[in-house]
């Protein structure tokens, strides 16, 4: 039996009865089920979609996204397909917008859009910064840019969210490696600040360290460090080194945690830009 199936295929085929179906196996959508041992995984949930809708939809959106390699996507994120149909159930979106064959792959033999449609779409149907972490994942995984999606905005000149699209694509930044650092450098371009480059190269020749995002004429850098450089010892004792490396290379390198405020960031950002005896504009 594969982890996803059809309920009444299940049953005609004769490998499963209505007593076991009903006691040990679960609907995830009306006539596709799922063991009942544990919780569906989001990768259940996309293939379960599929077979709902007669294997002839195209996954789209967030859960393309994860297929293509993207991390950081919710198990409890609703699996999108272009197709059509009517009401569909819950956790599934729907969308019956215009597909052209050369923006349709296969994963695991399922339909996908290509990873350039894939963003397209998140583009389009996400909030700004919704969109921009999971493109920024997406470019991190597949190494497609928004060169490689703006093409689509001229094919599909009638498709919704377009302006949007634009705005986020113009944002999409691969270098991110976590949702925080997209924030991070979200909240510094929205205070007006020149756009930050992502995992800056900082060598002595012989050790080489990455910083997550930052300007290379005032060398000033920002690093967002996650609860782990705290509490794995082995990872703080590195740390230390790394920071001696980048400061011994001229650099001010802010280090910012989850508990940082937007307020404190951006201050500690401008002073850094004073020190090196940049002026910048006024915060938007």
């Amino acid at each position: 039996m594969r982890e996803v199936f059809i309920g009444s295929a299940a049953l005609r085929g004769g490998g499963l009865t209505r007593g076991r179906l009903r006691w040990n196996y679960r609907a995830m959508y009306p006539d596709v089920y799922v063991a009942k041992d544990r919780p569906p995984t989001l990768r259940q949930f996309i293939v379960g979609a599929w077979l709902w809708s007669g294997r002839e939809g195209v996954i789209t959106g967030r859960a393309a996204a994860a297929l293509h390699g993207a991390k950081y996507v919710d198990d409890a994120t609703p699996i999108e397909l272009i197709w059509k149909a009517g009401r569909p159930p819950p956790r599934i979106i729907v969308r019956n917008e215009r597909l052209d064959a050369a923006d349709v792959t296969t994963v695991d033999d399922m339909l996908v859009t290509t990873p350039a449609r894939t963003a397209f779409d998140l583009a389009r149907h996400l909030p700004r910064d919704a969109a921009v972490r999971h493109l920024d994942a997406l470019a991190g995984a597949t190494g497609v840019c928004a060169a490689d999606v703006l093409p689509l905005a001229d094919r599909y000149r009638r498709a919704r969210g377009l302006p949007r699209a634009r705005v986020a694509l113009d944002l999409m930044d691969g270098g991110a490696q976590s949702p925080r650092e997209t924030r991070l450098r979200l909240i510094l371009v929205d205070d007006g600040l020149p756009r930050p480059r992502t995992q800056i190269r900082v060598s002595d020749g012989v050790n080489e360290a990455f910083i997550d995002m930052g300007w290379d004429e005032p060398m000033v850098g920002l690093d967002y460090e996650g609860a782990h450089h705290s509490a794995d010892r082995r990872q703080y004792v590195h740390d230390i080194g790394r920071a001696e490396l980048i400061v011994g290379q001229g650099w001010l390198d802010i280090r910012v945690v989850a508990e940082h405020s937007r307020r404190f960031i951006l201050h500690r950002t401008r002073e850094a830009f004073a020190r090196r005896g940049w002026h910048l504009p006024k915060p938007v």
